[in-house]
């Protein structure tokens, strides 16, 4: 199941305004990732899934390390990851994938308060952005005992597809099978990218890179 589109940018607010003003969407502030340096905004994409924009909070000061998503190398915004939710504890999924000789890396607790001050926690993997995958592969998250962020969020826009291309392809069936998958994605043979397509009150829009 698709939880959401990471949609990183080098500036949050400039993002934004061209996702309202070219979606015809509302866009609301989501919060910032205290230590991380980053914050984000949000609008929903149909049921449980949204769109993520993310990039530097000018309210935190500079990490001592590189931002999450890459934030940091970009000169305008790019889809380059993506988030899925699995239908089984994240430990479970990380084994099974283990098995198969794939490593999407340990699970992390994280954590940010919305602006209206309630706290969401959660773990999840960290994308991996470095060929060979270049964030095709999902990273995964389990919201715990957190209200999902959709439920506060606007649905104006809808997701309509989300292709992954990566030279091998059945590796990123086998890892959508065992997060679930979803009837969303379509997966193609090819160099490493992201494209979706979104149905919006101004008519269909593209994301990549």
């Amino acid at each position: 199941m698709i939880d959401h589109l990471v949609l990183a940018t080098p500036s949050v607010d400039a993002t934004a305004a061209i996702v309202r003003d070219t979606w015809g969407v509302p866009v609301i502030a989501g919060g910032s990732h205290v230590g991380m340096g980053t914050r984000n905004e949000l609008t929903g994409l149909g049921g449980t899934t949204y769109l993520e924009i993310v990039g530097p909070d000018s309210a935190q000061p500079a990490p001592g390390f590189p931002r999450p998503f890459g934030v940091d190398d970009l000169t305008v915004a790019s889809l380059v990851a993506w988030c899925a939710r699995p239908t089984r504890p994240l430990a479970q999924v990380l084994e099974r994938l283990s098995a198969e000789g794939i490593d999407l890396g340990p699970a992390t607790n994280m954590s940010r308060a919305r602006p209206d001050g309630t706290l969401l926690q959660w773990q999840l993997t960290f994308p991996l952005l470095a060929p060979p995958h270049a964030g095709t592969l999902p990273f995964l998250i389990d919201w715990l005992d957190s209200t999902h962020p959709t439920a506060s969020l606007p649905h104006d826009a809808r997701l309509r597809r989300l292709t992954i291309t990566h030279p091998q392809p059945d590796l990123v069936r086998t890892v959508l099978n065992a997060t679930g998958g979803s009837t969303s994605i379509a997966i193609e043979q090819g160099a490493p990218s992201l494209h979706a397509s979104v149905d919006t009150p101004r008519g269909v829009v593209s994301l990549g890179r």
